[in-house]
């Protein structure tokens, strides 16, 4: 198969689909990749380390879509790339598409085969796609909320792990799965005072029993959220209902319940957000005011952390790649159903049910 691995051109997104490594057990099974010049470079790949690995080079992004029969990548398409997506063709990435009808309109009008990173499942239901970037996205999310909670950067002027004599900060984080997780893991490392919050009584259970001490455990209810929220520093939004756009748990009507300075961290801004008042942000311009409260909505976190992100998105994408180029996207799909599950457009059908339920009008 040609595999084409163009540059992501979506606002500072430094991470590159494929790494040397996966592009040399690729062209050992007999494949073409083809990568786009300067690809790999803000994720520490070279061309030549591209090359080396038996890997060809192309200049421009045209040139990759262009040539591919398969196109791998991180990030969704954006406008430019639109045009440069073929009938036929394979574009296997991060679509989230229950947020974007202009994306969805746009690759069913290409006749293209889409198959989304975040719906590919195990037989247990887990993402495992989606998992090593809810790990770094958890993390960051605390990362990036701490900072923006400093006063030169617009918060409220506070240390989340606090200081001998002074109390440290609380974050409420929203959904305990695997951002979640992570997020708490986090928050609980620099000292706060956290709590996490999920419907899932099996899940609050296990979180509270492995969960370090100053984490606790909240059934995630409207009551309760508004109960925490005038304490609260720090929230991070983690809720995932895979494919579909998230839920709105804090409404504009909430922020008035928090103190000015504040922060709302939106990791499911991906799949719509999980607060009312949310917007996409980038890395350029990550937050934005409403009501005194600080929104950061970047919806490509891991993004900032290319050597990290890359490694590990490839570690779990890369088995995938191989089996589509080997068997091709219908065998692949039908001898795997958890990769099945991945398919969201075919032949400018949408066939993933909660990409559907988004967009009623576009049903075929």
């Amino acid at each position: 198969m040609i595999i084409g691995i163009p540059k992501e051109i979506k606002n500072n997104e430094n991470r590159v689909a494929l790494t040397p490594a996966g592009a040399k057990e690729l062209v050992k099974r007999g494949h073409t990749v083809y990568v786009q010049h300067t690809a790999g470079i803000n994720s520490g790949f070279s061309d030549d380390a591209y090359v080396a690995a038996g890997a060809r080079m192309l200049p421009a992004i045209e040139d990759v879509y262009g040539i591919a029969e398969m196109i791998v990548k991180v990030k969704e398409p954006i406008a430019s790339e639109y045009p440069l997506v073929r009938e036929g063709q394979l574009v296997f990435t991060y679509f989230h598409f229950a947020s974007e009808e202009a994306l969805t309109i746009a690759m069913m009008k290409s006749g293209s085969i889409c198959l989304a990173y975040e719906t590919v499942e195990n037989p247990d239901h887990t993402l495992p796609l989606l998992i090593p970037m809810s790990e770094v996205a958890g993390r960051m999310s605390v990362q990036e909320g701490a900072r923006f909670l400093e006063k030169p950067q617009g918060g409220k002027g506070l240390l989340l792990g606090g200081v001998p004599g002074v109390k440290p900060g609380k974050v409420l984080v929203l959904g305990g799965g695997v951002v979640g997780h992570n997020a708490a893991l986090m928050a609980a490392g620099l000292g706060a005072d956290v709590t996490i919050a999920d419907i899932s009584l099996p899940r609050l259970r296990y979180l509270s029993e492995t969960m370090p001490k100053n984490v606790k455990t909240l059934f995630s209810s409207t009551h309760n959220i508004e109960q925490e929220l005038p304490t609260t520093d720090l929230v991070v939004g983690a809720v995932l209902i895979p494919g579909a756009k998230a839920p709105h748990l804090i409404t504009r009507d909430m922020l008035k319940l928090l103190k000015p300075g504040s922060v709302l961290v939106d990791v499911a801004i991906d799949q719509g957000g999980c607060f009312e008042t949310s917007h996409p942000t980038t890395h350029a311009n990550p937050v934005y005011e409403v009501d005194d409260i600080l929104h950061y909505c970047v919806a490509n976190i891991p993004g900032a952390v290319p050597q990290t992100s890359t490694l590990a998105l490839t570690n779990a994408t890369l088995p995938y790649v191989i089996k589509l180029a080997d068997k091709g996207w219908e065998k692949a799909c039908e001898e795997d159903p958890g990769l099945k599950l991945g398919l969201n457009i075919v032949d400018g059908k949408i066939v993933y049910p909660a990409v559907a339920e988004a967009f009623p009008s576009l049903k075929a």
